[in-house]
């Protein structure tokens, strides 16, 4: 904000408003016209919108032309022919009111807090409005002062980034007065203050005048009408949830969140003088009585349930409810009772659909789990946009008791993983995600930047002796109350389901229905406060429009994508109401969207209920076993530590490993999902590599369907059983699908990736040794396709599971299989790359090594010499070599413990494999020689360590053959024990490949029938 010689007047110029206009406000389209800027503009709009702009023109009114013309169109002529908007008139008032000239003034002890004063008429206009609002029996100077900190906040979030670039531009060009940076900056606020620099601000950025204006107008209604309701409400209030006893006055009223819905309304605590609180809830509280009746229905069938609700007084469209204060338990009795009805509520909730219980939504007091938010029971289900068809294991999971958001459900982002679940959620936890902070505060330098932020956590853990519970070790209690509510429900259901029922009793009460997840909206009005999008609102409606490229694929998206906008332009989170026996949809001015859902959620909860039984328990009771196991669970690539006691050797004949595989394909094949079209299952996959998750699973070979069809074929081959190869054509039948829709999208393709593990490489090799066992089959017909996507996904890295080192094995392979040209000709393509990878190392240009774990086969230097050692050619083994030479030496892995394939010693030796080069006998030695462990996964377990015995043994080791034969005995031993027990947390067995159920199996076939069966994990063909 730079003060030229000849300022402006104390005030904006009268058209300045008119670049605070945006396409929200449905502006009459112009006169036909447009120059190379608009034309520029609309370029990049198109690009935000994608497919979605036309959708998101017609919604407004306008096409192309008439966009070009608003975008070439000068401001003064737009305010010539649009009515002067109201927020214009406050933005006035703050700039006539600010002082003429800057003043000498103490800045705030916190330095960001500083950027409040220049924004203090905007404050004090709107305190004075909150002032003149409190009724008797409210202490109005302490409550006004609490509003003007709450309102101090978020004007200085709106404005903080503006504030940031226009003293850095002063400070650039030596326009501010102080011998120090904390001097200079203590100028430049001083100088903000002043009329004609307000008013300099305001012409320059507009929308955020217009924004500051909103935001402060907004924040002193929604105030004023809680008082006004607290004053209408007082006698009753206290009466109903203040036990008859006068609290006092109210001394503090506080927002308990920083979303806002409804132009500035926020659920708030008041709280009075003898230190008791009441909740005011801004909207209609019906569904908090109708959950009480659901709640007193259960508790009156189990005698030992008991479970609380938060008493409320209900008005007409908002509430008081009762505030809960978390207690610890006295005992550990206690907490097991506490978890018992945890479980119990659990049930409830995923009979009734609920969803978004997150810690902040549930209170621990003492053994009870308080359920504090119940506006997204019976909820809808909004089917989320398919690339593909519709999977029957998404369906699956978006209707289990992991859609309550209760249960762990890691939250993953940059920095790790962050549990916010309501039976879990982290405390003084690292956020996942990077946000803005402050840097080089209280000096002339202070900016915005990014960095790690901590979350301290909900009430919503039970404690004893000031340590918080971990909810895995009250596993059994939980699924106790759950059995035993779940139970309950089946067993009354037809009086649940009644016309005077508790379920149908909820029809016509007011619900929240979630669109999108609350993140996504902050995040959007986060990022729309930057100053390049507040000079002009049409910059800043260009950012909201991402939200048309989501629209265009979803029908209950694109019918509410105009009211989200309109909603975060005034500031607040977006918010859609329902009532659960109406498909309609209420937007936040009360318009109805008319039968925008699918059914009524009542419908839904109706038909659930009635089809619960004892097998979709076992299923539920699964998942929250899987979603416990998942809290804190981090994926490590090495050797498990937990290790198996003794186990007795069985002798591993072909009959009895066919007869293991095959209980293990039997359990695969109980765990699908179907509908008429498909077959899928969910897993508990590594997510990112870093966290445990239950997912539906993906196409790809390490741990999607593609891997899990491969070992059912194979098993299918074997026993000539067509009930596993039928199941494995019909997880097939998506595939597609998907490989049409990558090949329209090229740059999707290109995320994916090639590599053999988790990339196109494997889908293709799963393809080829299908289309041999399938003999045939339809797999022949996408595998061209298949491959020629792999060939054009490389995105630069190198490892074998995602990079040019498992697309070359995968390509080898395939043409092995099949004899494709395509394959043989991709391979060379890798090949010569990985080759120029090496030359580029070698030479000046380090940096064009893609920087690569120092060991592993499935990421590392190992993978990669593997690959180019099956390519064979000099070239190519001089280049494989020294990848090895970069790989860690087997001695160390040997002496840090780690024995798996994807990391460790076993993948170490099992690379080395295509050069026949004998191993070292020490090393076989400690792959025999080590306990057995209860992860028998290809992965990191037992069978990727028996895998490169046997790889050994058929290149000539006689020491390695020894050794296979004794650890195969031991490994079927162990299976004898302990199951199928794979890399998975918590002992949860999954159907993937490289970790979970499919790769025990496989490992188990290859161990009986090597002549048959290639490794998987070496992407071999068939022999």
């Amino acid at each position: 904000m730079t003060i030229s010689s000849d300022p402006p007047p104390n005030r904006p110029d009268p058209a300045w408003w008119a670049g605070a206009l945006a396409l929200a406000e449905r502006l009459p389209a112009p006169a036909p016209g447009e120059d190379a800027a608009a034309r520029a503009r609309l370029d990049r709009w198109r690009a935000v919108c994608g497919g979605g702009l036309a959708g998101r023109l017609a919604d407004t009114g306008l096409d192309e032309t008439a966009l070009l013309a608003l975008l070439a169109e000068p401001r003064t002529r737009l305010a010539a022919r649009t009515a002067r908007p109201d927020w214009a008139e406050t933005v006035d008032t703050a700039v006539a009111g600010a002082p003429a000239e800057s003043a000498p003034l103490a800045l705030p002890a916190d330095p960001a807090a500083a950027f409040a004063v220049p924004l203090r008429p905007f404050i004090d206009t709107a305190a004075e409005r909150v002032a003149s609002a409190c009724p008797t029996g409210v202490d109005a100077a302490a409550v006004t002062a609490g509003f003007a900190d709450e309102l101090a906040t978020r004007l200085v979030a709106i404005a903080a980034r503006t504030l940031a670039l226009e003293l850095n531009v002063a400070r650039v060009s030596g326009a501010l007065a102080g011998d120090t940076a904390a001097e200079r900056y203590a100028d430049f606020v001083r100088g903000c203050c002043a009329g004609r620099a307000v008013a300099a601000l305001f012409a320059e950025y507009p929308v955020l005048a217009r924004l500051l204006a909103q935001a402060a107008e907004h924040a002193a209604d929604a105030r004023a009408e809680l008082l006004h309701r607290f004053a209408a409400d007082r006698a009753l209030l206290v009466k109903t949830l203040m036990d008859d006893i006068d609290p006092g006055a109210v001394v503090a009223v506080t927002a308990t969140s920083g979303d806002c819905h409804g132009r500035g309304r926020a659920v708030a605590s008041v709280r009075f003088a003898d230190g008791r609180r009441v909740v005011y809830k801004p909207r209609e509280q019906q569904m908090q009585a109708r959950f009480a009746d659901l709640v007193d229905w259960l508790n009156g069938k189990l005698a030992w349930l008991g479970l609380r609700v938060p008493a409320a007084l209900v008005r007409d469209g908002y509430g008081w409810v009762e505030h809960i204060q978390a207690r610890p338990c006295a005992d550990l009795a206690g907490l097991d009772r506490f978890y018992r009805r945890q479980g119990a509520l659990l049930a409830l909730l995923y009979a009734v659909d609920g969803t978004d219980i997150h810690a902040e939504n549930v209170i621990a007091a003492g053994d009870q789990p308080v359920l504090v938010d119940v506006e997204t029971l019976l909820h809808p289900t909004l089917t989320p946009p398919m690339t593909v068809a519709p999977d029957p294991a998404t369906v699956a999971l978006t209707s289990s008791v992991l859609r309550t958001g209760l249960l762990p459900t890691p939250v993953i982002g940059d920095n790790g993983a962050m549990d916010v679940s309501g039976l879990g959620g982290d405390r003084d936890a690292e956020l996942p995600v990077t946000v803005a902070l402050w840097e080089a505060t209280g000096t002339d330098e202070m900016r915005l930047g990014r960095g790690t932020a901590r979350y301290a956590g909900a009430a919503n853990r039970p404690s004893v002796d000031g340590v918080d519970a971990e909810p895995a070790a009250h596993q059994a209690a939980l699924l106790a109350g759950f059995r035993a509510a779940y139970t309950a429900i089946v067993e009354h259901k037809a009086e649940l389901l009644a016309p005077t029922g508790p379920v149908l009793a909820c029809a016509d009460s007011e619900i929240r229905v979630l669109v999108r997840p609350t993140r996504t909206y902050a995040t959007l009005l986060d990022e729309s406060t930057h100053p390049d999008v507040l000079r002009d609102a049409l910059d800043r409606d260009a950012v909201f429009d991402l939200l048309w490229a989501d629209g265009m694929h979803h029908r209950a998206l694109a019918g509410l994508v105009r009211h989200e906008i309109a909603d975060l332009w005034a500031g607040d989170i977006p918010l859609f109401t329902g009532r659960p026996g109406s498909r309609h949809v209420w937007t936040t001015d009360g318009r109805r969207v008319p039968d925008l859902l699918e059914r009524p959620s009542a419908d839904a909860v109706t038909a659930k209920i009635a089809a619960m039984d004892e097998l979709d328990l076992l299923d539920q009771e699964w998942l929250i076993r899987a979603g416990l196991a998942t809290r804190g669970a981090v994926a490590e690539h090495r050797s498990g530590p937990v290790r198996s006691g003794p186990v007795s050797a069985s002798v591993p004949d072909p009959h009895r490993l066919l007869a293991a595989a095959g209980q293990i394909g039997n359990e695969i094949a109980a765990r699908a999902r179907h509908d008429e079209d498909a077959a899928n299952w969910l897993g508990v996959e590594p997510v990112d590599g870093r966290a445990w998750a239950v997912v539906p699973m993906g196409a790809g070979l390490a741990d999607g369907y593609t891997g899990v069809a491969l070992f059912l074929a194979q098993l299918g081959r074997l026993t000539g059983d067509a009930r596993y190869t039928d199941l494995a054509l019909k997880a097939l039948r998506p595939l597609p699908r998907l490989l049409s829709v990558l090949a329209d999208n090229p740059a999707i393709a290109r995320t994916i990736g090639p590599g053999a593990f988790v990339g196109l490489g494997g889908i293709s090799y799963a393809l080829a040794r299908l289309d041999t066992l399938l003999d045939g089959g339809p797999s022949r017909d996408w595998l061209a396709t298949a491959v020629e996507l792999t060939a054009g996904a490389d995105s630069g890295g190198r490892g074998m599971a995602a990079g040019r080192a498992g697309a070359l094995a995968a390509m080898l392979a395939v043409h092995a299989e099949t004899g494709l040209d395509s394959a043989a000709a991709a391979a060379d393509t890798f090949a010569g790359r990985l080759m120029a990878d090496a030359d580029a190392r070698a030479g000046a240009h380090p940096e064009a090594d893609e920087a690569l774990p120092s060991t592993g086969f499935g990421g590392g230097h190992a993978g990669v010499g593997c690959a180019l050692a099956r390519y064979g050619t000099g070239d190519a083994l001089r280049a494989a070599h020294a990848e090895f030479a970069a790989d860690t030496d087997p001695d160390r892995l040997l002496a840090e413990g780690n024995l798996s394939w994807c990391t460790g010693l076993a993948g170490a030796l099992l690379a080395r494999t295509p050069l026949g080069e004998p191993p070292a006998e020490h090393h076989v030695e400690a792959l025999r020689a080590a306990a057995v462990g209860r992860d028998l996964s290809l992965c990191h377990g037992e069978l990727g360590t028996l895998e490169a015995l046997g790889a050994l043994a058929e290149r000539g080791s006689d020491q390695a053959a020894a050794a296979h034969a004794r650890r195969a005995a031991d490994v079927l031993g162990a299976l004898e024990v302990y199951g199928p027990q794979g890399a998975a947390p918590g002992g949860i067995r999954s159907p993937g490949l490289l970790s979970g159920l499919a790769g025990i199996g496989y490992g188990l076939l290859r161990v009986g029938f090597t002549d048959s069966v290639p490794s998987v994990l070496l992407i071999e063909p068939t022999r």
